[in-house]
């Protein structure tokens, strides 16, 4: 009888309800301690169990800006998540670190992979080990190639006159344009031609829809999102929301990707057929079907299906985002348009001159005309007379301080590290150098870092390269991008003549800011309005 009522007191309502109430003070107790001891540390606010999760969170759209308020204070930020740690840097010391003289301690990870897999599988950008290296000397092979250079030269010159023509048009039709749009279209051609030896015409003056561009985009995205999203794997797992979204974008990607693989082998196949010296074309992907033939690189159309993808958001994304936020620069900085123009005009005179031509005349109210000079002035751009254009080279080095195409790059970390500035790293953490908050650092710039100004990269009257390891939008160490020339090659290929024969405005009211992706593109399209130049 006594047991019955201790036991009926213990299970009442009553009883229940101070069991609560004990829990909860506990619980507020622990956060309030967790909370006063983190009074006195600098960086974001961390809880109990989901570390700087919430504020992360919070900032999630802005995260690169938020990354800037604390790495202009502290160079060094810690900001510890549910399941790991990200250490952010900006200081050339550090980085310097990661990058080169402990590169082994920080490879891409299997965090990062696991991550990315799904979209790059084990590609360059997202392998380390021997598997990179193996990828890193064939295509590393394939870029000092003169003649990839010269077909590169050609292919750029196609594309930005075909983009040209479009834009000709448009200003002749008084109509707004989605820039960011047609610049995707036309990376995205160009490396499809240069780096896998097909023509896909997405640039058509029809502009197709281009379902495997968005599909790219959403998966982009969302593995993205994947880095702060602690439920990814059970959404994965059950198939709804943003991964089974995702699900359908990478069906679409390999149903393009492979569909590239199988015409590029049926083309080889076939002129091998009619001729047994055959010569593989200077494509980066025929290079690599050529070893897949060789049963000990074990290459398979998995293996080629990686190496697509990841030149595709190497030579399209990057490019085009990068040649997005220079034209915006442009619109904003009218002083450095119209240097542009007098540096483009006076390459114009002096090919002239050297070959002895007349330059075509033209109305700039007449399509025609207007073409077939933006075609002329198109012939004069060699890869030679592009490096002579040392002020748009600054331009577009400008742009990339502050507008780096990768604006994170997260490393994995093998064993405790300590780095130059005295920061504890834990194995199985990460460490993330930060290019775009590093642009906007004036312990890295001086006071004007935030300032738009293509004059800081001259000395004495001549273009001066800074460190690596403080512009830092190509990477460094033994990881750094191997097709910057190639890029560069490219983007002034297509500025040459945009700002020779254009002029660009802005559409009132549009707004302009980056999407949260791993390549900072532009969250609502760049939308204006062209003119054309005499």
């Amino acid at each position: 009888m006594e047991e019955q009522n201790v036991s009926s007191i213990s299970s009442s309502p009553t009883g229940y309800s101070k069991g609560m109430v004990v829990f909860i003070c506990m619980l507020i107790s622990w956060v309030f301690v967790h909370r006063w001891n983190q009074r006195n540390m600098k960086g974001p606010k961390t809880w109990p169990l989901v570390g700087a999760a919430i504020e992360q969170l919070m900032n999630y759209n802005r995260m690169h800006d938020w990354l800037v308020e604390y790495l202009s204070e502290l160079k060094t930020v810690t900001v510890p998540m549910p399941f790991t740690t990200y250490t952010y840097i900006a200081d050339p010391v550090n980085v310097e670190h990661v990058l080169k003289t402990n590169f082994a301690n920080y490879p891409k990870g299997e965090v990062y992979h696991s991550y990315m897999e799904v979209l790059l599988g084990d590609g360059i950008f997202n392998s380390d080990g021997e598997l990179w290296r193996k990828q890193r000397k064939t295509a590393s092979f394939e870029f000092a190639s003169k003649n990839l250079r010269d077909f590169s030269t050609i292919v750029f010159r196609e594309y930005a006159l075909k983009l040209s023509y479009i834009l000709s048009q448009t200003s002749a039709q008084n109509q707004q344009v989605d820039m960011q749009e047609l610049l995707m279209r036309m990376t995205l051609d160009s490396i499809c031609k240069v780096g896998f030896g097909v023509e896909i015409g997405s640039l058509a003056p029809e502009l197709p829809e281009n379902c495997f561009a968005r599909a790219f985009d959403t998966a982009n995205i969302i593995v993205t999102l994947r880095f702060i999203d602690p439920l990814w794997r059970i959404k994965k797992f059950l198939n709804v929301g943003s991964e089974a979204q995702l699900d359908e974008s990478i069906k679409t990607i390999d149903g393009f990707t492979y569909s590239v693989i199988r015409k590029r082998k049926a083309e080889i196949q076939e002129a091998r057929v009619h001729s047994k010296d055959v010569k593989l074309k200077h494509d980066i992907l025929s290079r690599f079907i050529e070893l897949s033939e060789d049963p000990d690189n074990n290459l398979t159309d998995k293996s080629l299906r990686d190496v697509v993808l990841n030149f595709v958001i190497a030579g399209r994304d990057t490019t085009a985002t990068t040649l997005c936020w220079f034209i915006y620069m442009i619109m904003t900085h009218p002083h450095v348009a119209a240097k542009l123009y007098s540096e483009l005009k006076a390459i114009e005179e002096d090919r002239t001159k050297e070959e002895k031509l007349c330059l075509l005349p033209y109305d700039p109210e007449d399509h025609t005309s207007f073409n077939e000079r933006v075609t002329q002035f198109a012939r004069f751009l060699t890869y030679d007379s592009l490096g002579k254009l040392s002020y748009l080279h600054a331009a577009i080095t400008e742009t990339l301080r502050l507008y780096p195409a990768v604006p994170q790059d997260p490393k994995g970390i093998l064993k405790d590290d300590v780095l130059p500035d005295g920061t504890k790293l834990k194995a199985g953490g990460m460490v993330t150098y930060v290019p775009y908050s590093m642009g906007r650092m004036e312990y890295n710039w001086g006071p004007d870092a935030a300032s738009f100004k293509p004059e800081r990269w001259f000395k004495d009257g001549f273009f001066h390269n800074s460190s690596p390891f403080k512009f830092t939008a190509f990477q460094a160490g033994p990881r750094i991008c191997l097709g910057k020339d190639s890029a560069y090659l490219q983007m002034k290929m297509t500025l040459a003549i945009l700002c020779r024969f254009f002029e660009f405005r802005l559409v009132p009211n549009h707004p302009v800011k980056y999407r949260m992706m791993t390549i900072l593109s532009m969250e609502h399209e760049l939308k204006l309005t062209v003119t054309r130049r005499s």
